[in-house]
């Protein structure tokens, strides 16, 4: 085998090297793929940054993450162990920056399965 280089297989380095999502990398729980189709099918604008689905999907998650947290601490006051749609309404209209923000929101009472 002179002048041959043996084939053992891949190096510790490219075992190692796996290619992770922008979701994993952001270690975000929203998925950044499907913000940024989303964002380019609506044609909010004529062009889009690399960042602004990343950024979008971080808003988003620590939106989601206060909101559950303040219906869950209004549940725990309730004495409820879980987050039902009056608690969220509760939740979000007692936050003076979260009711200006949901102002036109209506949260529905009624979920669709439970007719």
């Amino acid at each position: 085998m002179s002048g041959q280089r043996s084939r053992e297989g891949p190096s510790d380095h490219q075992r190692r090297r796996r290619t992770r999502s922008r979701t994993a990398r952001a270690d975000l729980t929203f998925s950044v793929s499907q913000l940024e189709r989303r964002l380019l099918d609506g044609h909010y604008s004529q062009r889009l940054s690399a960042n602004a689905p990343v950024f979008l999907a971080a808003i988003i998650q620590d939106l989601t993450a206060t909101v559950l947290e303040l219906a869950g601490n209004e549940a725990q006051k309730m004495g409820c162990r879980r987050i039902t749609p009056q608690l969220l309404d509760m939740a979000i209209h007692n936050n003076a920056l979260l009711s200006g923000f949901f102002d036109n929101i209506t949260i529905s009472v009624m979920s669709p399965g439970m007719q």
